[in-house]
This record gives structure tokens, sequence and C-alpha cells, in this order.
């Protein structure tokens, strides 16, 4: 148990951390928007990729697939208002939410990770076309829902809004 937490669980949830801080910092959004927006990217490839390799009605039919999973991150990036941006308020309600998930969903996120690495094998049988469906939801499925899970859980980045007290300077003087 505990050389799983220390080897793949913590540096997965500091990758993680560092990602939100990366993107924080790049884009000046809220960390809230990298989950969508990766599922989105990861949708988007896919979406080409079966447009290359699925000609006719299977890749109509992909394409749909996938066009319906990208509906609830789209509509979570153009529904949710950007009021007030990100603060240090924001910034204490995701980090006492990252800590509960962080404590008690870490079994569910290791799982989840381990299931997302067997997936994609799990295709198999003499129907290519249906073979490929599998391999591409084992595809999206090992590419968002880990990512989703670990970035819920990741320290979020501190923000700096002119109060002191979360700039990198005064962390370090304190």
């Amino acid at each position: 148990m505990e050389f799983i937490n220390r080897f793949i669980d913590q540096p997965m949830l500091q990758a993680a951390s560092w990602m939100l801080q990366v993107w924080h910092r790049r884009s000046g959004r809220s960390p809230d928007a990298l989950g969508p927006i990766w599922n989105l990217v990861v949708i988007l490839f896919l979406l080409g990729v079966s447009c290359w390799c699925l000609p006719g009605t299977p890749g109509l039919l992909a394409a749909g697939a996938l066009l319906m999973l990208s509906f609830p991150p789209a509509w979570k990036l153009l529904t949710k208002p950007d009021s007030g941006g990100y603060d240090a308020r924001r910034y204490r309600a995701m980090a006492a939410l990252a800590i509960r998930k962080r404590e008690t969903e870490w079994v569910v996120r290791v799982l989840v990770l381990m299931i997302s690495a067997c997936l994609p094998m799990l295709a198999g049988g003499g129907d290519e076309v249906g073979q490929l469906f599998v391999v591409g939801a084992g595809l999206w499925f090992a590419l968002t829902v880990p990512a989703n899970a670990y970035l819920a859980a990741a320290e979020p980045p501190k923000p700096y809004d002119g109060d002191n007290a979360f700039t990198r300077r005064a962390v370090i003087a304190t």
C-alpha cells in the first residue's frame, strides 16, 4: 500500500499540480478550465484519427459518438461564467475540496489508472470496426478519466490577486 501511494499516486498528484500551475500561469484562467479543455483536445484528436481510419458509415458513427462525448465539457466551458476570476477565496475552496478528494478517493484514482492501462488491450474479436471502436473508447477513457481524477485531487496553484499571503516571496519569508 505504501509503495503504491509513494511511487504511483504521489508522483501523479505532483504532476497534476504542476500542470495546473503551468496552465494557470500561462493562460491566466482558472484551473477548473483545464479538465474540460483537456477532454476536448483528446476528443478532437480521436475524431481526426477516426475520420482517417474509419471511412464511410463507421466513421460517421464514431464521429457522432465523439461529438456526443464533447457536449458535457463544451457545455461546462460555455455556461460557467468566469465571475471574479481566480482569487484567494476560490483557491481556498478548491484546496479544501482537493484535500478531501486526495484523502478519500486515492483507491479510486489508482484503480481507474490501472483499468485505463488495461482497457485498450481488451479489444479483440473478428470485427475490425468494432475492434477499432473499442480501442478508441479505451484510449478516450485512458486519456480523460484518470487525468480528471488527478486534476481534481491535485493542489491548485496559488493565485496572485494583490494578497501578499499568496505570493511566492511572502510564503518563503514566513
